[in-house]
């Protein structure tokens, strides 16, 4: 099935909510390929227009033949004209280069009452009108409609006494083209929108009213997926059909959007987003990363672990640098244990926990804190035997350390939490990839702790309060959680590759280089390590 192919012809609106913003906006959310051609330049918010510009009218002309002259379009929308040559020109036009789907949304006054349309242009619609498939008026712009189709008069009533069904049959008569009565500007529970044909037969279509005074460019963005539906099923109905529950989801999430203090804008993407599937923040992190970690596990210490041929000294020496490691990063989640705990007693207090702090989150740092002091105390002093003990802090190690303590010093829990999250994802992942060690493994016991299912289970309790934490953050400090999270992620890599950097080696080194902020990370960190 190919895409359709849409043209809007209208004019803009700069905060995106109605105009050609709108239109192409609508075009998207139905999988159409929009394009657009400006009529009018119109500086407006949500609380009306302020002024509207009209380019000259042979621009108009090169921009509509730019387009017909090299694509093929499936379905035009024409919103504002504004003036009766703009008009004219868009009626030329379209005589030479008609679609097979033609939608006129006669914009003739804006939600918020501006008139858009002056009195020649509304005169010389007519015309335009006897080449379009669907007009798609408010209820305002319907009565103009009838006043203009004249009818009205030699049936000794005025144009405007005449209910909305009344004006689409007569304005669908004189046109000799479908006309939607929309219902948006009616009392009463439900919205009801009602196509008309030229014989004057009627299909109601109905949807619940949405309590909402966000309803700017409704029509616009209505006539537009429409268009797009109607090049797509072929069938004026189901594309009206189609059309009118999205709008209803639309006017929902408009509220959400909090644009403008006026009459806000729809929500274009409401539909979309719900059925794209949910997206973390720790996951798109993961991803970013995805190159540090296919180099962390084919780095040489990793590969001599899984096979066993790594040297036992080399391993003793990475173990001592551990030791160092884990009696900092101990320190770093007893404070996020702490500072949960605080946020816990502030809920109790009434001010409120916070996503990914409380109790529960304070009870599982606690653990992990003590799990790491643990792990520093008993295996890797049993696997060291008097080895490596005294081995000083490696530059390395050091500024890994340096690095986590200027996330602790940066006042922001979350991007603590962060900082101290690779820890647990890489060595979780990293057991997974080195799978079973066999019996007689040289490196058995530290293969089946990199992979116990429940340190498995501690990274994934990590990873969602930290998604917690990133989700209830502004966008500056979550920036600062990704980049917190890729550092360590860094440093992770040179971690591994530590014990088998050549001291001295340059690019030929049989390692991944230390991060390039190593040096400057060294001295500030060696003032802050634990003895």
């Amino acid at each position: 099935m190919s895409v359709p192919r849409v043209l809007a012809i209208a004019g803009t609106d700069p905060t995106g909510g109605a105009g050609l913003q709108a239109d192409l906006k609508a075009i998207a959310a139905h999988d159409g390929y929009g394009m657009g051609v400006v009529t009018a330049l119109v500086a407006q918010n949500t609380h009306g227009v302020r002024s509207v510009h009209v380019p000259d009218v042979a621009f108009l002309r090169e921009q509509l033949d730019a387009v017909s002259d090299d694509v093929t379009i499936d379905a035009v929308k024409i919103g504002m004209l504004g003036t009766a040559p703009v008009v004219r020109v868009v009626t030329d036009w379209l005589r030479e280069h008609r679609p097979p789907v033609v939608v006129v949304d006669p914009v003739m006054v804006a939600t918020s009452g501006d008139r858009l349309l002056d009195e020649d242009a509304a005169a010389a619609m007519g015309a335009l009108f006897g080449l379009a498939d669907l007009l798609t008026p408010n209820r305002a712009e319907l009565q103009v409609l009838a006043e203009l189709a004249g009818a009205g008069a030699a049936a000794g009533a005025a144009p405007s006494s005449l209910s909305s069904l009344d004006a689409a049959r007569l304005v669908a008569s004189t046109w000799d083209v479908l006309v939607l009565a929309k219902g948006g500007h009616d009392e009463g529970p439900t919205s009801d929108d009602v196509l008309v044909s030229p014989s004057g037969s009627a299909r109601r279509f109905t949807a619940p009213r949405v309590a909402t005074a966000n309803t700017h460019g409704t029509g616009c963005s209505l006539s537009s997926a429409i268009a797009t539906l109607a090049a797509r099923h072929g069938d004026w109905e189901l594309a009206v059909g189609v059309a009118k529950p999205w709008l209803t989801a639309a006017l929902r999430g408009a509220d959400a959007l909090e644009v403008g203090s006026g009459n806000g804008p729809i929500d274009h993407g409401a539909v979309s987003r719900a059925l794209l599937p949910e997206v973390r923040f720790t996951d798109v992190w993961w991803s970013d990363v995805s190159s540090v970690l296919q180099a962390t596990i084919e780095c040489g210490f990793l590969v001599g672990l899984r096979d066993g041929t790594l040297d036992a000294d080399v391993f003793a020496g990475y173990l001592a640098q551990d030791v160092h490691y884990l009696r900092a990063y101990e320190q770093h989640l007893a404070a996020l244990a702490a500072s949960a705990a605080g946020a816990a007693a502030a809920g109790a207090a009434g001010a409120g926990a916070g996503a990914g702090r409380g109790p529960a989150a304070a009870a599982f740092w606690t653990a992990a804190a003590e799990g790491c002091a643990a792990e520093a105390r008993d295996l890797h002093h049993r696997r060291l035997a008097g080895t490596h003990a005294d081995d000083p802090v490696h530059p390395t190690c050091a500024g890994y350390l340096a690095h986590l303590q200027e996330a602790a010093d940066s006042g922001s829990a979350a991007v603590l939490a962060a900082a101290v999250l690779p820890c647990f994802r890489v060595y979780a992942w990293a057991g997974a990839q080195l799978g079973a060690a066999p019996d007689g493994h040289a490196f058995a016991d530290w293969i089946t702790a990199y992979g116990d299912p429940g340190f498995a289970a501690s990274s994934a309790e990590a990873t969602r309060l930290v998604e917690e934490m990133a989700a209830a953050a502004t966008p500056i400090e979550r920036g600062r959680m990704a980049r917190a999270f890729r550092r360590s992620t860094e440093w992770e890599l040179a971690f591994f590759a530590m014990p088998l950097v050549v001291p001295g080696a340059g690019a030929a080194g049989a390692a991944p280089a230390i991060p390039a902020d190593a040096g400057a990370a060294v001295s500030a960190a060696e003032a802050t390590l634990p003895r």
